[in-house]
C-alpha cells in the first residue's frame, strides 16, 4: 500500500522544464560575458607586468647590494698582488743556486705599462674582445654563447669575461656548478666597480695559469722561451694567449707543433679584432721562434723527496711562498750520479749518500735514473750490509778493553751451533785485532761477538743510529739483519767525528720569498757515543782495511778509513768509509735481490766511492787520522787475495754452490741464472764452474768424526 502510494504520489509531480538552449558565442543568458573576457586577460598581464618588475627591482637591489657587500670585502690592489694560489717552494744548493722549483711559479711581477702591446691585444682578441665595453659581464657574450649553444647543440663558446676568469682563479674553483657562476658574476662586477679596466688586466695577465705551474706571463716566458715576459714578440705572445683554453694540449713543452698552430688561430683572431693589420699578420714566423730546454728530471729529485717532507715539522702550518736553502753541493752531486752510473755493474741498481762531518748532506743518489725509478735506495731500502757490519762487532770490543795490537786466533769456531768460515775457507791462527779486521776474517769475528755478547753489538749499532731491527742470532755478526744506506753512512760519521753522534739533515734555512727567516738548523747539543780511545781504535782499523785489505780500491790518495761489505751469493755489494771529514756510504745491488756477477764490495761500490771521493775532497786540506798508521806483518798471499777481491782489476763472483766463477772463461753460467739464498756453507772456491771439492763435513763424515750442526754465514769481505 505504501510503495503503491509513493509511486502515485511521484507521477502527480509536474515536469521540470529543461533550460534554455545558449546562444552561440553568449557568455549567459543576456549575452554579456562577451565584454568581460578580453578584460580579466588584459587585468592579469598588467599584475604580471607590474609583479615582473617588482621582481626585477628586487633583484637587481639584491645584486647591488651583494655587489656592495663584495666590493667593500675585497683586499686592496697590493694584496691581491702578493696573493697566491697554492704554495711556491723554490729549492736552493748551498751555493744559492736554483736546484729546482716545485709548486706554482709566479716570476717576476710585471706592471701593465710594461707589458707589450703585443701581449695583451692577443689576451683580449682571443678571451675578451668586448673587455673595454661591458662591466665585469658581458650580456651580448652570455647571449652568443647561448644561441652558439642552441645551434649546435654543445658549449663550444665560452661566455665568461676577462674579469670574470680572473675572479675564479682568485677567489673561487673550477666547478661547474650555478652557485659559482651566480657567486662568478657578483665577485666580477664587484671587481670592476673597484678597480680600473687597466688594473684588472694587469692581475689577470700576472696570474692566469699557463700550464707546467707557470702562472703569469713572466713566468710562462721564462719556461716557455728562456726570457722575461716584458720582451715577447708577437709569435710568443699568441703562443701563451693560446695556453689559456688548454694548457696541458696546447703546451710546448708536450707538444710544440699544437702549440704553434693554436698560435696561429690566435694571430687570425687578432688580426679579425682589429688588433692587427694583416701585414702585421703574416709576418708572425713563428720558424724564429726558440724554445727553452725542459729541465729534466735528475737524481736532485732523490735528495728533494727525502728532504722536503720534513718541511712540515720544521715549518708547520705555512702556506707562503717559501725558498729552502739546502746542503747539497751541486759538484758533488754531479761527482757522485755519475759515480754510480758508471761504477754500477749491468742490471743492478747503485745508491750513495756522502755527508759533512756535521751531518749535512752533501749528495744524494737514490738510483742510477730517477725517471726509470725514482725509489730512493739510499734512505727507503733495507738490505743486509754484510762484513761492513762488522763495525759494530770491534767497536763492542774496543769498548770491551780490546786493543788493534791484541792477538786473537783465527781458527774454526761453533757457536750455538753455527760454523762461520773465512771467505777463502782457512785460518791464519794467531793475528791481531787490526789484521782480523782488514782482512774481515769471519771467525774472529764471531768469537769477538760472542765474548762481549750479541746483544751488546745490537745495542751499539742502535747506539750509533740504526734504526731497522736487529736480530740477536750469531750470525749477526756477519751482517744478517737489514740495514739503510743513511743509518750506516751516520754510523761511520759518527766514528769520522771521533765518536760524537752525527744528525744528518738537508735543510739549512727556509725564508719566505722576500727574505723573511722562518727556520733555521741549528746543530744539537754534543753527544759523545763512545770514548775518543774507541773511536781512534776503530779508526786505526778501518784506515788498515783499506790501505793493505779488502777496501784497497777505494785509495784516492789521501787518508781513507772504510769498510766493504759482500752478501751471500754476491746480492749485496757496500763501501763506506771517509777522508777529510766528508763520510761517504754507497750501496750496489739488484732490487729483486738477485746475485749480481762480480758485485762484491771491494770491487764496484769501493770504485764508485773512490771516484766520487776524488772530486768531493779535491778542495779540502789532507787531514791525517789521530791514530798512527800500522800495517800489520801478516799478509795474505796471492790467490788468498784474488778470494778477497781486493785486486780492483778483477771481475769474478761466486755462484749459489759456492764456487768462484770467471764470467771471461769457458763454462761461467749465465749472469740471468736463477735466483735462489740457499745457506752460505763456506765451501773454498773451486773455479771454472766444476762441483766444489770435499770438506772438512764431508771428510768427518767420511771418517766417521762428530760433525757439529752448521747454520748460515756470511761472505767475509
Amino acid at each position: 500500500m505504501a510503495r503503491s502510494a509513493i509511486r502515485r504520489s511521484l507521477s502527480e509531480q509536474p515536469p521540470v522544464p529543461p533550460p534554455p538552449p545558449r546562444k552561440p558565442g553568449g557568455g549567459g543568458a543576456n549575452g554579456g560575458g562577451k565584454g568581460r573576457r578580453p578584460g580579466r586577460i588584459a587585468r592579469f598581464f598588467r599584475k604580471l607586468l607590474v609583479w615582473g618588475l617588482a621582481l626585477a627591482v628586487a633583484v637587481i637591489l639584491a645584486i647591488g647590494a651583494a655587489v656592495a657587500v663584495a666590493a667593500s670585502s675585497l683586499p686592496g690592489f697590493e694584496a691581491l698582488k702578493s696573493q697566491a694560489q697554492g704554495q711556491m717552494i723554490v729549492v736552493r744548493a748551498r751555493d744559492g743556486s736554483e736546484l729546482v722549483s716545485l709548486g706554482p711559479s709566479y716570476g717576476k711581477w710585471i706592471p701593465v705599462a710594461q707589458i707589450p702591446a703585443t701581449m695583451k691585444d692577443a689576451m683580449i682578441s682571443v678571451e675578451d674582445r668586448r673587455y673595454y665595453d661591458h662591466f665585469g659581464v658581458d650580456p651580448v657574450g652570455i647571449a652568443r654563447s647561448l644561441f652558439v649553444r642552441v645551434e649546435s647543440g654543445k658549449w663550444r663558446q665560452g661566455g665568461s669575461t676577462i674579469t670574470q676568469q680572473l675572479a675564479r682563479n682568485i677567489f673561487l674553483n673550477n666547478n661547474r656548478t650555478f652557485t659559482r657562476k651566480i657567486r662568478e658574476a657578483i665577485l666580477s662586477i664587484a671587481l670592476e666597480s673597484k678597480f680600473s679596466k687597466a688594473q684588472i688586466l694587469e692581475l689577470y695577465l700576472n696570474k692566469v695559469y699557463f700550464g707546467g705551474g707557470a702562472y703569469g706571463i713572466d713566468s710562462a716566458s721564462r719556461k716557455f722561451f728562456g726570457h722575461p715576459g716584458d720582451r715577447l714578440t708577437l709569435p710568443e705572445a699568441a703562443i701563451i694567449a693560446g695556453l689559456v683554453k688548454a694548457p696541458s694540449r696546447y703546451s710546448p713543452t708536450a707538444d710544440k707543433e699544437a702549440a704553434v698552430s693554436r698560435a696561429k688561430v690566435v694571430v687570425a683572431t687578432m688580426q679579425d679584432a682589429g688588433a692587427i693589420t694583416a701585414d702585421e699578420a703574416a709576418g708572425a714566423d713563428f720558424t724564429k721562434v726558440t724554445f727553452a730546454q725542459e729541465a729534466g728530471q735528475n737524481s736532485v729529485r732523490y735528495f728533494t723527496d727525502w728532504a722536503l717532507p720534513q718541511l712540515d715539522l720544521l715549518v708547520p702550518e705555512n702556506n707562503q711562498p717559501i725558498e729552502v736553502w739546502t746542503t747539497l753541493d751541486p759538484a758533488m752531486q754531479r761527482a757522485a750520479t755519475d759515480a754510480v752510473a758508471k761504477n754500477a755493474p749491468n742490471g743492478a741498481q747503485g745508491a750513495l749518500v756522502s755527508m759533512d762531518r756535521d751531518g749535512a748532506i752533501l749528495a744524494m743518489v737514490g738510483g742510477t735514473d730517477y725517471v726509470t725509478s725514482n725509489y730512493n735506495r739510499a734512505t727507503n731500502a733495507v738490505r743486509q750490509p754484510g762484513s761492513a757490519w762488522k763495525l759494530f762487532v770491534y767497536l763492542a770490543a774496543l769498548e770491551a778493553g780490546y786493543k788493534p795490537d791484541d792477538t786473537v786466533v783465527d781458527e774454526p769456531v761453533t757457536i750455538q751451533g753455527w760454523s762461520p768460515h773465512n771467505d777463502a775457507r782457512n785460518f791464519a791462527g794467531k793475528i791481531d785485532v787490526r789484521t782480523a779486521f782488514a782482512y774481515s776474517k769471519n771467525t774472529v769475528a764471531a768469537q769477538l761477538g760472542n765474548e762481549v755478547g750479541f746483544g751488546t753489538v745490537a745495542g751499539m749499532a742502535r747506539r750509533f743510529g740504526v734504526t731497522t731491527p736487529i736480530n740477536t742470532m750469531p750470525s749477526m755478526v756477519l751482517g744478517t739483519s737489514d740495514v739503510r744506506l743513511i743509518d750506516m753512512a751516520r754510523a761511520f760519521a759518527a766514528v769520522s767525528a771521533k765518536g760524537s753522534a752525527v744528525d744528518p739533515y738537508g735543510i739549512a734555512k727556509v725564508t719566505t720569498t722576500d727574505g723573511q727567516l722562518l727556520y733555521e738548523h741549528k746543530p744539537a747539543p754534543a753527544q759523545q757515543l763512545v770514548a775518543d780511545y774507541v773511536a781512534a781504535g776503530i779508526t786505526d782499523l778501518l784506515q788498515t782495511a783499506v790501505n793493505i785489505g779488502t777496501g784497497r780500491a777505494a785509495q784516492i790518495g789521501r787518508p781513507v778509513a772504510g769498510k766493504t761489505g759482500t752478501t751471500s751469493s754476491n746480492k749485496d755489494g757496500w763501501f763506506i768509509g771517509f777522508s777529510s771529514g766528508i763520510t761517504t756510504g754507497v750501496w750496489m745491488g739488484r732490487d729483486d735481490a738477485r746475485p749480481v756477477p762480480g758485485l762484491m764490495g771491494g770491487t764496484a761500490p769501493a770504485r764508485a766511492f773512490a771516484q766520487y771521493m776524488r772530486v768531493a775532497t779535491a778542495r779540502r786540506p789532507v787531514e791525517q787520522f789521530d791514530t798512527q798508521l800500522k800495517l800489520p806483518e801478516y799478509t795474505l798471499e796471492p790467490d788468498d787475495e784474488a778470494n778477497l777481491g781486493t785486486n780492483p782489476e778483477d771481475y769474478y763472483y761466486v755462484d749459489e754452490k759456492g764456487n768462484l766463477i770467471d764470467p771471461n772463461r769457458q763454462g761461467a753460467p749465465p749472469p740471468d741464472a736463477p735466483p735462489g739464498r740457499p745457506e752460505d756453507n763456506g765451501q773454498p772456491p773451486a773455479g771454472d764452474g766444476q762441483p766444489p771439492a770435499a770438506d772438512d763435513g764431508f771428510l768427518d763424515q767420511a771418517t766417521g768424526k762428530q760433525v757439529p750442526p752448521r747454520g748460515g754465514a756470511g761472505r767475509g769481505n
